[in-house]
């Protein structure tokens, strides 16, 4: 099940409200004797989370749950760390990471036990899904009914990635956006200098961006606007220059001399400084 996005949150009593975890989508398939992880795309990931075999002892039967595998720094949801663990391709390495930095598997739906139950109400299937216990690698999210507007405004606070509105009364919907689903990302807004760009397909071009820190012309990363927008005229009759301005930044692009600032909405940024899903805001 998808979901659409909306950019405020709100308060309805037909909805129960949740965390929304930074990590990844997948689906557990679990007997007492195996399991199997897929992410969204139904890339098999169960090689790389060895400690997830210990969901087979949670169950008696033939178990799909819906969930979100999140690696957990400082009680926090850390994007870095998990991505870290599905690119580890040695298996000694793996089995030391899953032993000293176990990931847990968060469930927010079950889709199965036994038979098929997604067309069930998600009310009744958070009833199921409630009776399994948490463990150190699975647990279940919490939620809220009706309050959105509270629940985003304590998860601003932590900073984290935003929440969840599901109706509760609402079946399961396999690969579709309706609005019994629907995200609140917990955005950032902030300007940076176009330092060059580059076409791409279907009247799309992609934009250079970076930032001064510490003297420096720093290159944060790309974002893509449509050549409709009206900065596009801007963008490309502005004089190009020889010289690439970035510190940390070289390919083959039509580079600028930073004088254009635009608005970005943003996720977060990481560490070494790059944003996390940008988006065009405003000129």
């Amino acid at each position: 099940m998808l979901l659409i996005e909306v950019d405020k949150p709100f308060n309805d009593p037909d909805y129960y409200f949740e965390i929304k975890f930074d990590g990844i989508r997948a689906k557990c398939f679990v007997t007492k004797n195996e399991i199997q992880i897929l992410s969204r795309n139904n890339q098999d990931l169960t090689s790389y989370f060895p400690e997830l075999k210990d969901l087979t002892k949670l169950v008696n039967d033939k178990v799909i749950f819906d969930g979100e595998l999140v690696a957990f720094n400082n009680l926090k949801p850390s994007f870095k760390d998990i991505m870290m663990r599905i690119r580890i391709k040695n298996k000694t390495r793996i089995a030391t990471e899953a032993s000293n930095n176990p990931i847990v598997f968060v469930a927010f739906d079950i889709l199965y036990k036994n038979k098929d139950l997604t067309t069930l109400p998600l009310k009744k299937r958070k009833e199921i899904l409630n009776k399994y216990p948490d463990t150190e690698v699975f647990t279940k999210t919490k939620y809220i009914e009706s309050d959105g507007v509270r629940l985003f405004k304590e998860i601003k606070k932590l900073n984290l990635e935003g929440i969840v509105a599901k109706k509760i009364e609402s079946p399961y919907h396999i690969n579709k956006r309706t609005n019994d689903f629907i995200k609140i990302k917990n955005l950032h807004i902030d300007d940076f200098y176009i330092g060059g760009f580059e076409y791409k397909k279907n009247d799309i071009i992609s934009l250079a961006l970076g930032e001064i820190r510490e003297n420096k012309f720093n290159y944060v990363g790309k974002v893509a606007i449509s050549k409709k927008k009206s900065i596009y005229k801007d963008i490309i009759n502005t004089r190009e220059s020889k010289k690439n301005y970035f510190s940390n930044f070289s390919e083959e692009i039509h580079y600028l001399k930073p004088t254009i600032k635009i608005r970005i909405e943003y996720l977060e940024k990481t560490k070494s400084g790059m944003l996390r899903h940008p988006k065009y805001k405003d000129f």
